[in-house]
């Protein structure tokens, strides 16, 4: 598909009905879910155990093919769980385990297919029991690239960046681009340059709402019905 054949309204009607499934089938699994949330597909987002604290204006995108997994199982009584930050972007595939503690600061991006885990999940001999736990922080502005994995007990530096595919097993400190099998640091960013947060994007939410709505609006001017019924069952080369 090179472009959205859906006219302006079927596509909020779309939008409408992906907030009722939310307020009804997730918002009962979460702890607490902060305002303006947007869940893209929340059918293929899962949560098992807790529990999960949603900040403000987090984004999470899920996929038929990608879900994404919020899971706390320990053995402890009370779980700390999983705490995710204002302005968060959580893609396709994520997982997100926690047997502790997982904090994740506001405004982080976290790419398809990463996995975050506080355990190893089974000790090295006792292949029963869930294995040591040591809390993971990401720090503020953190961004891990596509199937990264982060490990226990790690904390990574406010702005951060982690490469593609890398493995985190040590911490990594703030203002600092890891990439690698172990993680290493391969540069750090300009302290000279501007730093803008996808929190900062947020400060005007009804503004910005707005304004995406009135981009959808005109992306989708002149899309009918038919076009949209003709598309999905006669496609043309080109659509």
């Amino acid at each position: 598909m090179r472009k959205d054949h859906r006219p302006y309204y079927l596509k909020r009607l779309y939008i409408r009905a992906q907030a009722l499934y939310v307020k009804h089938f997730l918002c009962p699994q979460f702890e607490s879910l902060g305002d303006d949330f947007n869940f893209m597909q929340p059918w293929n987002v899962e949560v098992f155990g807790g529990p999960v604290y949603l900040g403000n204006h987090v984004c999470v995108m899920a996929a038929t093919d990608n879900k994404v997994r919020f899971s706390v199982w320990t053995n402890e009584k009370d779980p700390e769980g999983i705490f995710i930050g204002d302005a968060c972007l959580i893609s396709p595939g994520v997982r997100i385990s926690a047997a502790k503690r997982i904090t994740i600061g506001a405004s982080c991006m976290i790419a398809s297919g990463a996995y975050i885990t506080d355990s190893d999940w089974h000790d090295i001999y006792n292949r029963v029991s869930v294995g040591k736990a040591k809390p993971v922080t990401l720090e503020k502005n953190v961004w891990v690239g596509d199937n990264a994995m982060i490990g226990k007990g790690v904390t990574i530096g406010e702005n951060s960046i982690i490469g593609a595919r890398s493995v985190v097993l040590q911490d990594i400190p703030a203002n600092v681009i890891a990439a690698g099998n172990p993680a290493k640091i391969i540069r750090e960013l300009d302290p000279n340059e501007e730093v803008f947060t996808r929190d900062q994007w947020f400060k005007d939410s009804h503004t910005l709402n707005r304004g995406l709505a009135l981009i959808d609006r005109n992306l989708l001017e002149g899309n009918t019905l038919l076009g949209w019924l003709r598309h999905i069952l006669f496609p043309r080369r080109g659509d």
